[in-house]
């Protein structure tokens, strides 16, 4: 059986709210196990201690004890189990002596007279379990961090992993295959601070190949003499291969013949012909040209305008 919870906190039975407060912030602080480690004797104290304040700070149960000489069931210490708030607060003291169970509500009040009203206690209800039953104190999840990197052309179409410099941090980013420009990767937990890392993608140009979707273009130069009577020109494709491809007589600036299965991700690469024409040399190639415009009439902005 506890002693008189009068007694312990040193106060008359009559005393204020206020005294037993008073009371019980001055014992507390003294008998603390945190400023006496190892103490046995301290840290019993302070259980005593505890537990009186527990009860008299308490209306109803100061009511039953001065009635009954004994709090409501489940009060103080052995309280979680039976009383009213349903939950305990587990805090370990300065020794070897383990655990001990501490109603929420008065932990919550003894981190208030311990440490004043401000010190980061405003969430002391809800750390305890006070507010707010069943519901989980969220962590403030950390801002998203946007930053544009550029990646290669052929990493683009193909995926690979790059490394990038971001913020002064090299990352190894893998890119998956036909990613396209202004997409967005996101990297889990990459960011300061423990947030999400976006990248918005910027594609580098290549030296010969354009994109259009999942096409690729490539540019051929053509003769004059290739594109009106044919030939065969050998192109590269974006897997490194080199193909054989005709190029039927007549060929036009801004035709296109198609490579099937040669783009990205099932896209198709096109041949686009360029035709170069040259000026005449001398009044021989002149005459060549003119008598083949006679023989080869054509109007091409026929029917244009």
């Amino acid at each position: 059986m506890p002693g008189d919870y009068y007694e312990t906190l040193g106060v008359k039975r009559d005393a204020s709210e206020g005294d037993i407060k008073s009371a019980y912030r001055k014992l507390a602080r003294k008998y603390h196990p945190d400023r006496n480690p190892g103490d046995k004797q301290a840290e019993a104290k302070f259980k005593e201690v505890q537990e009186a304040y527990d009860v008299l700070s308490d209306k109803a149960k100061r009511a039953n004890y001065d009635r009954f000489g004994t709090a409501e069931p489940g009060a103080g210490f052995r309280g979680g189990r039976g009383g009213q708030r349903g939950q305990t607060f587990h805090w370990g003291g300065g020794g070897p002596g383990g655990f001990q169970e501490m109603d929420p509500a008065a932990a919550s009040e003894l981190f208030r007279n311990l440490f004043g009203e401000g010190g980061g206690t405003e969430d002391l209800g809800d750390l305890f379990g006070q507010r707010g039953r069943g519901r989980r104190t969220r962590r403030a999840e950390a801002p998203e961090v946007e930053r544009e990197v550029t990646i290669p052309f052929m990493t683009a179409a193909l995926g690979g992993s790059v490394n990038l410099n971001v913020d002064g941090r090299e990352l190894s980013v893998k890119i998956p295959a036909g990613v396209a420009e202004g997409q967005a990767l996101r990297l889990q937990g990459q960011a300061p601070g423990g947030g999400n890392l976006k990248l918005v993608l910027r594609i580098q140009p290549h030296p010969y190949f354009r994109r259009e979707g999942k096409d690729v273009i490539l540019e051929v130069p053509l003769a004059l003499p290739e594109a009106v009577l044919g030939t065969k020109v050998d192109v590269p494709t974006l897997d490194g291969t080199r193909l054989t491809v005709k190029i039927p007589p007549g060929a036009s600036s801004g035709s296109r013949l198609r490579l099937r299965g040669k783009g990205i991700g099932g896209g198709d690469q096109y041949i686009e012909v360029k035709v170069q024409v040259p000026a005449p040399k001398d009044d021989r190639s002149r005459e060549l040209i003119e008598e083949f415009a006679r023989l080869n009439p054509q109007n091409p902005r026929a029917g244009l305008w």
